[in-house]
Protein backbone atom coordinates (compact mmCIF):
# COMPACT_ATOMS: atom_id res chain seq x y z
CA UNK A 1 0.00 0.00 0.00
CA UNK A 2 1.50 3.52 -0.79
CA UNK A 3 1.87 5.82 2.40
CA UNK A 4 4.03 9.09 0.91
CA UNK A 5 1.66 11.97 1.19
CA UNK A 6 3.72 14.73 -1.00
CA UNK A 7 2.78 18.60 0.57
CA UNK A 8 3.39 21.24 -1.96
CA UNK A 9 3.29 24.68 -0.36
CA UNK A 10 5.76 27.87 0.05
CA UNK A 11 4.64 28.27 3.21
CA UNK A 12 6.59 25.99 5.81
CA UNK A 13 4.13 26.72 8.56
CA UNK A 14 1.14 25.17 6.70
CA UNK A 15 3.80 22.58 5.54
CA UNK A 16 4.56 21.72 9.42
CA UNK A 17 0.88 21.98 10.10
CA UNK A 18 0.03 19.74 7.65
CA UNK A 19 2.81 17.20 8.27
CA UNK A 20 1.86 16.97 11.83
CA UNK A 21 -1.67 16.16 11.15
CA UNK A 22 -0.72 13.31 8.92
CA UNK A 23 3.02 11.60 9.99
CA UNK A 24 1.25 9.05 12.11
CA UNK A 25 -0.44 7.36 9.09
CA UNK A 26 2.18 8.74 6.22
CA UNK A 27 5.65 9.07 5.27
CA UNK A 28 5.20 13.15 4.40
CA UNK A 29 7.49 14.88 1.84
CA UNK A 30 7.59 18.13 1.09
CA UNK A 31 8.17 20.75 -1.78
CA UNK A 32 8.20 24.54 -1.08
CA UNK A 33 7.77 24.98 -4.77
CA UNK A 34 5.80 23.55 -7.98
CA UNK A 35 9.64 23.15 -9.58
CA UNK A 36 10.53 20.25 -7.04
CA UNK A 37 7.06 19.27 -6.43
CA UNK A 38 7.25 18.27 -10.20
CA UNK A 39 10.98 16.87 -9.93
CA UNK A 40 9.76 14.50 -6.80
CA UNK A 41 6.84 13.42 -8.80
CA UNK A 42 9.13 12.39 -11.75
CA UNK A 43 11.25 10.22 -9.75
CA UNK A 44 8.28 9.07 -6.99
CA UNK A 45 4.84 8.98 -8.79
CA UNK A 46 4.56 5.28 -8.54
CA UNK A 47 5.36 5.77 -4.73
CA UNK A 48 2.63 8.18 -3.81
CA UNK A 49 -0.12 7.67 -2.12
CA UNK A 50 -1.43 11.24 -2.81
CA UNK A 51 -0.45 15.14 -3.19
CA UNK A 52 -1.37 18.30 -1.15
CA UNK A 53 -0.64 21.07 -3.58
CA UNK A 54 -0.98 24.72 -3.00
CA UNK A 55 -2.41 27.18 -5.56
CA UNK A 56 -0.43 30.42 -5.31
CA UNK A 57 2.85 29.84 -5.40
CA UNK A 58 6.13 31.70 -7.33
CA UNK A 59 7.46 30.76 -10.24
CA UNK A 60 5.54 27.50 -10.99
CA UNK A 61 2.34 27.92 -9.37
CA UNK A 62 -0.32 25.23 -8.50
CA UNK A 63 -2.21 25.27 -11.77
CA UNK A 64 1.05 24.86 -13.75
CA UNK A 65 1.83 21.70 -11.81
CA UNK A 66 -1.56 20.63 -12.31
CA UNK A 67 -1.02 21.63 -16.19
CA UNK A 68 2.14 18.92 -16.29
CA UNK A 69 -0.25 16.17 -14.52
CA UNK A 70 -2.67 16.32 -16.70
CA UNK A 71 -0.02 16.04 -19.54
CA UNK A 72 1.52 13.23 -17.88
CA UNK A 73 -1.98 11.25 -16.88
CA UNK A 74 0.07 11.30 -13.76
CA UNK A 75 -3.78 12.69 -12.18
CA UNK A 76 -5.57 9.87 -13.24
CA UNK A 77 -3.60 7.55 -10.85
CA UNK A 78 -2.27 10.12 -8.36
CA UNK A 79 -5.19 11.88 -5.86
CA UNK A 80 -4.65 15.63 -5.52
CA UNK A 81 -6.22 17.54 -2.80
CA UNK A 82 -5.88 21.59 -3.07
CA UNK A 83 -4.90 23.48 0.01
CA UNK A 84 -6.99 26.72 -0.26
CA UNK A 85 -8.31 29.43 2.02
CA UNK A 86 -11.14 31.27 0.41
CA UNK A 87 -10.91 30.13 -3.17
CA UNK A 88 -12.96 31.34 -5.57
CA UNK A 89 -15.93 29.42 -7.55
CA UNK A 90 -13.87 29.75 -11.42
CA UNK A 91 -10.74 28.53 -9.36
CA UNK A 92 -12.30 25.68 -8.00
CA UNK A 93 -14.07 24.93 -11.09
CA UNK A 94 -10.54 25.10 -13.07
CA UNK A 95 -9.22 22.90 -10.42
CA UNK A 96 -11.85 19.80 -11.04
CA UNK A 97 -11.57 20.56 -14.94
CA UNK A 98 -7.83 19.49 -13.91
CA UNK A 99 -9.24 16.25 -11.95
CA UNK A 100 -8.12 17.56 -8.50
CA UNK A 101 -10.22 14.79 -5.95
CA UNK A 102 -10.85 17.65 -2.89
CA UNK A 103 -9.94 20.55 -1.50
CA UNK A 104 -8.69 21.36 2.19
CA UNK A 105 -9.77 24.40 3.64
CA UNK A 106 -7.36 26.89 6.12
CA UNK A 107 -7.79 27.22 8.65
CA UNK A 108 -6.86 23.20 8.52
CA UNK A 109 -9.32 21.15 10.79
CA UNK A 110 -7.11 17.83 12.12
CA UNK A 111 -10.38 15.62 12.06
CA UNK A 112 -11.33 16.95 8.26
CA UNK A 113 -8.02 16.87 7.09
CA UNK A 114 -7.10 13.73 8.08
CA UNK A 115 -10.91 12.14 7.02
CA UNK A 116 -10.57 14.11 3.57
CA UNK A 117 -7.07 12.49 2.81
CA UNK A 118 -8.19 8.89 4.32
CA UNK A 119 -10.97 8.82 2.10
CA UNK A 120 -9.31 9.79 -1.55
CA UNK A 121 -6.11 7.98 -0.70
CA UNK A 122 -8.46 4.59 -0.02
CA UNK A 123 -10.32 5.13 -3.14
CA UNK A 124 -7.88 5.93 -5.47
CA UNK A 125 -6.29 3.06 -4.19
CA UNK A 126 -9.03 0.79 -4.25
CA UNK A 127 -9.78 1.76 -8.03
CA UNK A 128 -6.65 1.40 -8.87
CA UNK A 129 -6.03 -2.21 -7.38
CA UNK A 130 -9.82 -2.70 -8.99
CA UNK A 131 -8.29 -1.68 -12.54
CA UNK A 132 -4.99 -4.20 -11.76
CA UNK A 133 -7.43 -6.83 -11.09
CA UNK A 134 -9.69 -5.96 -14.34
CA UNK A 135 -6.56 -5.66 -16.99
CA UNK A 136 -5.00 -9.17 -15.14
CA UNK A 137 -8.54 -10.56 -15.93
CA UNK A 138 -8.80 -8.96 -19.15
CA UNK A 139 -5.35 -10.57 -19.80
CA UNK A 140 -6.28 -13.72 -19.01
CA UNK A 141 -9.27 -13.48 -21.18
CA UNK A 142 -7.31 -12.79 -24.06
CA UNK A 143 -5.31 -15.40 -23.43
CA UNK A 144 -8.05 -17.35 -23.38
CA UNK A 145 -9.88 -15.95 -26.93
CA UNK A 146 -6.63 -16.46 -28.39
CA UNK A 147 -6.01 -19.92 -27.29
CA UNK A 148 -9.91 -20.43 -28.52
CA UNK A 149 -8.70 -19.08 -31.54
CA UNK A 150 -6.26 -21.68 -32.20
CA UNK A 151 -8.20 -24.92 -31.09
CA UNK A 152 -11.04 -22.97 -33.53
CA UNK A 153 -8.34 -22.74 -36.42
CA UNK A 154 -6.92 -26.62 -35.71
CA UNK A 155 -11.07 -27.40 -35.73
CA UNK A 156 -11.16 -25.81 -39.30
CA UNK A 157 -8.44 -27.02 -41.14
CA UNK A 158 -9.03 -30.36 -39.50
CA UNK A 159 -12.81 -30.27 -41.24
CA UNK A 160 -10.69 -29.16 -44.34
CA UNK A 161 -8.75 -32.29 -44.31
CA UNK A 162 -11.64 -34.66 -43.92
CA UNK A 163 -13.33 -33.21 -46.92
CA UNK A 164 -10.49 -32.86 -48.96
CA UNK A 165 -9.90 -36.78 -48.19
CA UNK A 166 -13.18 -37.27 -49.17
CA UNK A 167 -13.41 -35.82 -52.38
CA UNK A 168 -9.68 -37.56 -53.70
CA UNK A 169 -11.53 -40.48 -52.47
CA UNK A 170 -14.21 -39.30 -54.99
CA UNK A 171 -11.93 -38.77 -57.76
CA UNK A 172 -9.95 -42.11 -57.91
CA UNK A 173 -13.20 -43.71 -57.32
CA UNK A 174 -14.32 -41.84 -60.47
CA UNK A 175 -11.47 -41.82 -62.51
CA UNK A 176 -11.50 -38.40 -63.29
CA UNK A 177 -8.89 -35.76 -63.67
CA UNK A 178 -8.46 -35.61 -60.18
CA UNK A 179 -9.13 -31.57 -60.95
CA UNK A 180 -12.73 -31.57 -61.07
CA UNK A 181 -12.80 -31.04 -57.55
CA UNK A 182 -10.67 -27.85 -57.37
CA UNK A 183 -12.48 -26.54 -60.60
CA UNK A 184 -15.55 -26.90 -58.59
CA UNK A 185 -14.60 -24.91 -55.51
CA UNK A 186 -13.02 -22.48 -58.27
CA UNK A 187 -16.55 -21.95 -59.91
CA UNK A 188 -18.11 -21.96 -56.66
CA UNK A 189 -15.48 -19.50 -55.07
CA UNK A 190 -16.25 -17.02 -58.04
CA UNK A 191 -20.11 -17.40 -58.59
CA UNK A 192 -20.69 -17.02 -54.49
CA UNK A 193 -18.93 -14.39 -54.52
CA UNK A 194 -20.93 -12.56 -56.99
CA UNK A 195 -24.03 -13.98 -55.25
CA UNK A 196 -22.81 -12.13 -52.08
CA UNK A 197 -22.47 -8.56 -54.09
CA UNK A 198 -24.95 -8.64 -56.51
CA UNK A 199 -27.58 -10.09 -54.11
CA UNK A 200 -26.74 -9.53 -50.56
CA UNK A 201 -30.71 -10.44 -48.91
CA UNK A 202 -29.65 -13.80 -48.77
CA UNK A 203 -26.59 -12.75 -46.40
CA UNK A 204 -23.79 -14.66 -47.54
CA UNK A 205 -20.63 -13.89 -45.37
CA UNK A 206 -16.97 -14.18 -46.55
CA UNK A 207 -16.88 -17.30 -43.63
CA UNK A 208 -19.98 -18.88 -45.42
CA UNK A 209 -18.64 -18.66 -48.87
CA UNK A 210 -15.62 -20.18 -47.36
CA UNK A 211 -17.51 -23.17 -45.80
CA UNK A 212 -20.06 -23.84 -48.81
CA UNK A 213 -16.29 -23.51 -51.20
CA UNK A 214 -14.62 -25.57 -48.85
CA UNK A 215 -18.01 -28.31 -48.62
CA UNK A 216 -18.41 -28.18 -52.38
CA UNK A 217 -15.58 -31.22 -52.69
CA UNK A 218 -17.73 -33.40 -51.23
CA UNK A 219 -21.06 -32.51 -53.87
CA UNK A 220 -20.11 -36.26 -55.68
CA UNK A 221 -19.12 -38.05 -52.33
CA UNK A 222 -21.90 -40.54 -52.87
CA UNK A 223 -20.46 -41.84 -55.65
CA UNK A 224 -18.33 -44.03 -53.60
CA UNK A 225 -21.14 -46.31 -53.47
CA UNK A 226 -22.25 -46.51 -57.03
CA UNK A 227 -21.09 -49.91 -58.26
CA UNK A 228 -17.97 -49.80 -61.16
CA UNK A 229 -20.15 -51.22 -63.66
CA UNK A 230 -22.94 -48.03 -63.35
CA UNK A 231 -20.29 -45.11 -62.22
CA UNK A 232 -17.00 -45.96 -64.72
CA UNK A 233 -19.86 -47.32 -68.27
CA UNK A 234 -18.73 -45.47 -71.29
CA UNK A 235 -22.40 -45.46 -72.72
CA UNK A 236 -25.66 -43.72 -72.16
CA UNK A 237 -26.73 -45.84 -68.96
CA UNK A 238 -30.40 -47.18 -69.01
CA UNK A 239 -33.33 -45.76 -67.22
CA UNK A 240 -32.75 -48.15 -64.13
CA UNK A 241 -28.82 -47.69 -63.78
CA UNK A 242 -29.40 -43.63 -64.14
CA UNK A 243 -32.06 -44.45 -61.22
CA UNK A 244 -28.87 -45.92 -59.35
CA UNK A 245 -26.63 -43.33 -60.28
CA UNK A 246 -29.20 -40.09 -58.73
CA UNK A 247 -28.98 -42.37 -55.43
CA UNK A 248 -25.36 -41.03 -54.97
CA UNK A 249 -27.50 -38.12 -53.73
CA UNK A 250 -28.98 -39.42 -50.55
CA UNK A 251 -26.30 -41.52 -50.36
CA UNK A 252 -23.47 -39.26 -50.36
CA UNK A 253 -26.02 -37.38 -47.57
CA UNK A 254 -26.38 -40.05 -45.28
CA UNK A 255 -22.59 -40.80 -45.45
CA UNK A 256 -22.39 -37.18 -44.52
CA UNK A 257 -25.01 -37.38 -41.80
CA UNK A 258 -23.41 -40.31 -40.01
CA UNK A 259 -19.65 -38.56 -39.57
CA UNK A 260 -20.37 -36.71 -36.23
CA UNK A 261 -18.54 -35.63 -33.84
CA UNK A 262 -15.45 -33.89 -35.92
CA UNK A 263 -16.99 -31.62 -37.90
CA UNK A 264 -18.14 -28.37 -36.84
CA UNK A 265 -22.04 -27.92 -37.84
CA UNK A 266 -21.66 -25.16 -40.51
CA UNK A 267 -19.24 -27.70 -42.10
CA UNK A 268 -21.56 -30.45 -41.78
CA UNK A 269 -24.82 -28.66 -42.55
CA UNK A 270 -23.06 -27.30 -46.16
CA UNK A 271 -21.70 -30.56 -46.95
CA UNK A 272 -25.52 -32.31 -46.50
CA UNK A 273 -26.93 -29.89 -48.22
CA UNK A 274 -25.13 -29.63 -51.03
CA UNK A 275 -24.60 -33.47 -51.61
CA UNK A 276 -28.44 -34.44 -51.44
CA UNK A 277 -29.61 -31.26 -53.55
CA UNK A 278 -26.86 -29.73 -56.25
CA UNK A 279 -29.13 -31.52 -58.39
CA UNK A 280 -32.22 -30.26 -57.73
CA UNK A 281 -33.44 -27.77 -60.38
CA UNK A 282 -35.68 -24.05 -59.80
CA UNK A 283 -38.74 -25.44 -61.42
CA UNK A 284 -38.79 -28.58 -59.29
CA UNK A 285 -37.50 -30.74 -61.64
CA UNK A 286 -34.54 -31.85 -60.24
CA UNK A 287 -33.96 -34.94 -57.84
CA UNK A 288 -33.63 -36.36 -55.45
CA UNK A 289 -36.51 -34.46 -53.55
CA UNK A 290 -38.24 -32.64 -56.40
CA UNK A 291 -37.26 -29.16 -54.95
CA UNK A 292 -38.11 -25.46 -55.76
CA UNK A 293 -37.71 -22.17 -56.33
CA UNK A 294 -35.78 -21.03 -52.79
CA UNK A 295 -36.57 -23.82 -51.13
CA UNK A 296 -33.16 -25.52 -52.21
CA UNK A 297 -30.59 -24.30 -50.17
CA UNK A 298 -28.25 -21.76 -51.83
CA UNK A 299 -25.00 -23.47 -51.17
CA UNK A 300 -26.39 -26.57 -52.97
CA UNK A 301 -27.56 -24.10 -55.87
CA UNK A 302 -24.30 -22.66 -56.33
CA UNK A 303 -22.68 -25.33 -56.59
CA UNK A 304 -24.70 -27.17 -58.95
CA UNK A 305 -24.05 -24.47 -61.78
CA UNK A 306 -20.25 -24.62 -60.72
CA UNK A 307 -20.57 -28.70 -61.39
CA UNK A 308 -22.37 -28.68 -64.51
CA UNK A 309 -20.44 -26.18 -66.70
CA UNK A 310 -17.38 -28.18 -65.42
CA UNK A 311 -19.39 -31.27 -66.59
CA UNK A 312 -20.04 -29.86 -69.95
CA UNK A 313 -16.25 -28.20 -70.70
CA UNK A 314 -14.53 -31.46 -69.37
CA UNK A 315 -14.15 -34.70 -71.00
CA UNK A 316 -15.73 -37.54 -69.81
CA UNK A 317 -15.41 -41.39 -70.70
CA UNK A 318 -19.36 -40.91 -71.77
CA UNK A 319 -18.60 -37.54 -73.67
CA UNK A 320 -16.51 -34.72 -75.50
CA UNK A 321 -15.85 -31.72 -73.95
CA UNK A 322 -17.74 -28.72 -74.87
CA UNK A 323 -16.81 -25.37 -75.64
CA UNK A 324 -17.01 -22.54 -73.25
CA UNK A 325 -19.17 -20.82 -75.52
CA UNK A 326 -21.44 -23.84 -75.82
CA UNK A 327 -21.42 -24.17 -71.93
CA UNK A 328 -22.36 -20.89 -71.37
CA UNK A 329 -25.36 -21.39 -73.97
CA UNK A 330 -26.49 -24.07 -72.51
CA UNK A 331 -26.72 -23.36 -68.85
CA UNK A 332 -28.56 -19.73 -69.61
CA UNK A 333 -30.67 -21.04 -71.91
CA UNK A 334 -31.88 -24.04 -70.02
CA UNK A 335 -30.56 -27.14 -71.41
CA UNK A 336 -29.40 -28.31 -68.04
CA UNK A 337 -32.01 -27.28 -66.23
CA UNK A 338 -33.37 -24.81 -64.98
CA UNK A 339 -31.59 -22.22 -62.86
CA UNK A 340 -32.22 -19.40 -60.36
CA UNK A 341 -32.81 -16.26 -62.02
CA UNK A 342 -30.50 -14.40 -60.16
CA UNK A 343 -28.05 -17.04 -59.82
CA UNK A 344 -28.13 -16.89 -63.84
CA UNK A 345 -27.40 -13.30 -63.73
CA UNK A 346 -24.81 -13.82 -61.78
CA UNK A 347 -23.09 -16.41 -63.83
CA UNK A 348 -23.35 -13.85 -66.62
CA UNK A 349 -21.49 -11.39 -64.70
CA UNK A 350 -18.57 -13.79 -63.96
CA UNK A 351 -18.90 -15.78 -67.48
CA UNK A 352 -15.00 -14.06 -68.18
CA UNK A 353 -13.90 -15.48 -65.03
CA UNK A 354 -15.21 -18.82 -65.47
CA UNK A 355 -13.47 -19.27 -69.05
CA UNK A 356 -10.36 -18.51 -67.64
CA UNK A 357 -10.34 -20.77 -64.93
CA UNK A 358 -11.44 -23.17 -67.19
CA UNK A 359 -9.01 -22.37 -69.75
CA UNK A 360 -5.75 -22.55 -66.54
CA UNK A 361 -7.15 -25.72 -65.38
CA UNK A 362 -6.62 -27.30 -68.36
Amino acid sequence: MKDKILIVDDAELNRDILTEILEEEYTIIQAADGRTALSIMEKQVEELAAVLLDLMMPEVDGFQVLQVMQEKKWIEKLPVLIISGETAIKAEKKCFEYGVSDFIKKPFDNFLVKRRVSNVVNLFQYQNELEKKVEKQTETLRKQYRLLQMQAEKLHKSNENIVDILGTVVEYRNLESGEHIQRVKGFTEILAKELMKEYPEYGLTEQQIHTIVTASSLHDVGKIAIPDHILMKPGRLTKEEFEYMKSHTTRGSEIIAHIKDVWEEDYQKAGYEICRHHHERYDGKGYPDGLAGEDIPISAQIVSVADVYDALVSERVYKSAYSKDEAFHMIVTGECGVFSPKLLECFRNVRKEFEELADRQK
